[in-house]
């Protein structure tokens, strides 16, 4: 099995990166958290995740793409049961950090990885409910706060929409899978999932937000056990943290949305 693994991962593009913080593995999970520059909103939600002791189900690990504003000092991490700091310096955005921890992650053997979005906006609470879920067999995640027990709280309404009644239905019919809340970062992957040669995510064509809608697409088009679980997903009022631009990224995002939903990132 390890020489199948060694072999699958001689396949794989993974960005450059370097490792600034690591405990070692404790658990046979972690939760990834993807950052830059969130200052005060990711020292919150490591409070956040420390106050329901998600440390004793999965181990922390952080992936940096270049924080400049002191928010992930080692000392400060170490002592809110951080056990791993990434730092991308190959190039690309959201989905070249996936591919750095994702690939950390499969290289340190754990069965399965949640990913959080550090900006504060997702309740961690439902964290063990998706390590519960894939110990159970299922092999993707889905956060959504539009299924029955979830909460959107100020989400900006174009956006609303656009979940709902674009990008969601589209990613829908195309993968046949009924999905609500497609652009949601926080997730739960198995590690068969991610090894499949057939899901191949480990492509430097999976720069900037393609990754969450290409595997929305193609996971359950394999047939790998999909599910939704509520969430509460929180937008500061007034304020809309996210690095998706208000014209650009989101056409940007609509683009990927269509190209992932014809298999145009298919391997």
């Amino acid at each position: 099995m390890e020489q199948d693994f060694e072999k699958i991962k001689a396949t794989w593009q993974v960005p450059s990166y370097g490792t600034q913080l690591w405990q070692g593995k404790k658990r046979d999970y972690c939760v990834v958290i993807p950052v830059i520059n969130e200052g005060e909103r990711i020292r919150s939600l490591i409070r956040k995740m420390q106050a329901v002791n998600i440390a004793e189900v999965a181990d922390i690990i952080i992936v940096d793409g270049g924080t400049t504003d002191g928010s992930l000092a080692i000392d400060w991490l170490k002592a809110h049961q951080v056990g791993g700091l990434l730092l991308k310096t190959g190039a690309g955005k959201l989905s070249a950090q996936l591919r750095c921890a994702y690939a950390f992650a499969l290289e340190q053997g754990y069965k399965g990885i949640v990913t959080i979005d550090g900006n504060d906006k997702d309740d961690p609470d439902p964290i063990p409910d998706f390590i519960q879920a894939l110990k159970d067999g299922v092999d993707f995640v889905q956060a959504s706060r539009f299924i029955s027990g979830g909460v959107a709280e100020n989400t900006p309404k174009s956006r609303d929409f656009a979940i709902r009644f674009i990008h969601a239905p589209v990613l829908s019919i195309a993968s046949g899978f009924k999905w609500t809340d497609t652009t949601q970062g926080f997730r739960a992957y198995s590690r068969k999932m991610l090894v499949d040669s057939k899901v191949a995510p480990f492509r430097e064509v999976f720069s900037t937000y393609e990754l969450l809608a290409y595997l929305s697409y193609r996971v359950p088009k394999l047939g790998y056990k999909c599910i939704e679980l509520p969430t509460v997903r929180r937008y500061p009022k007034g304020e809309v943290p996210t690095k998706i631009s208000a014209i650009k990224g989101n056409w940007s995002v609509l683009k990927v949305l269509f190209k992932a939903s014809f298999g145009g990132y298919n391997p």
